[in-house]
């Protein structure tokens, strides 16, 4: 539930959010799933690499996914930077991997990475060709672009809103974006597939409620809300999701998509 262009300037996003994800994250099966799925796929991109590689998650905020790519990848340097530091805080309780606070448009590195990894940061942000281009700089050629964001417009809902959203994506539109900063697709599919009935039918039954700030702290802790037997099927069922995508095979639908993506050099 990140703000606005939470992770790369402008602002926007509210950082008592931190304290609503972090009390959550450990337990929640959407997290718990989309860990799973990128760290496996992390995993395959850092086996082709030598020792010594570095992998940057940009906008890693409380560290919930940064915890596992510092797992996934030890052969390397894991480092993870985001806008604020009430989020880094909390990523500082969960990796012990090099923490920045910075704005991808003002790269404090000296030094290309040969990952870079985004994660449900780049639909916060207005102009997010400026960012993928921005991504692109920060990477060595053949470097691998790993991103995740909310998929199809048709499930936009004011839960997006409250969220500080600026958009879901088509895979189309994904890809397209992707290929105009530079990037050759390796992978991309949907996946949440399992959750897509539920979120639909959930944001349907939210759809004209108002959006005071309390009641938007509401909303947030009922999408995170977990329900014990129902938080762990879910959970299980989008296990078999991750070594689908483990296989790099297409799933059909989903609430989400994944992209894997190579740098390639500009015409």
């Amino acid at each position: 539930m990140k703000g606005k262009n939470s992770d790369m300037g402008e602002g926007g996003y509210d950082p008592k959010n931190f304290e609503i994800l972090f009390a959550t994250e450990d337990r929640h099966f959407w997290f718990r799933a989309r860990n799973q799925a990128i760290s496996a796929l992390a995993g395959q991109v850092v086996a082709q690499l030598s020792p010594g590689y570095r992998v940057l998650e940009m906008g890693c905020g409380d560290g919930n996914v940064l915890r596992f790519l510092e797992r996934t990848c030890l052969t390397g340097t894991v480092v993870g930077m985001d806008l604020y530091g009430e989020g880094l805080r909390y990523a500082r309780s969960r990796t012990s991997c090099p923490l920045v606070q910075g704005d991808v448009r003002q790269s404090p590195f000296g030094k290309t990475f040969q990952v870079v990894g985004i994660f449900d940061v780049l639909e916060h942000i207005s102009d997010d060709n400026r960012v993928l281009s921005d991504l692109w700089d920060l990477l060595e050629i053949r470097g691998t672009l790993l991103l995740t964001v909310p998929a199809y417009p048709s499930l936009w809902s004011n839960v997006d809103e409250l969220a500080g959203h600026c958009r879901r994506y088509k895979p189309g539109e994904l890809r397209s974006k992707l290929e105009a900063a530079g990037f050759a697709i390796e992978y991309l599919t949907p996946y949440m597939a399992s959750t897509l009935p539920l979120m639909w039918l959930s944001r349907r039954s939210k759809a004209g409620t108002t959006t005071g700030s309390a009641h938007a702290l509401e909303l947030a802790r009922q999408e995170l809300r977990v329900v014990p037997v129902l938080n762990e099927i879910i959970a299980w069922v989008l296990s078999w999701e991750a070594r689908w995508m483990v296989k790099r095979r297409q799933l059909p639908f989903g609430s989400s998509l994944l992209a894997v993506a190579r740098k390639r050099v500009r015409e």
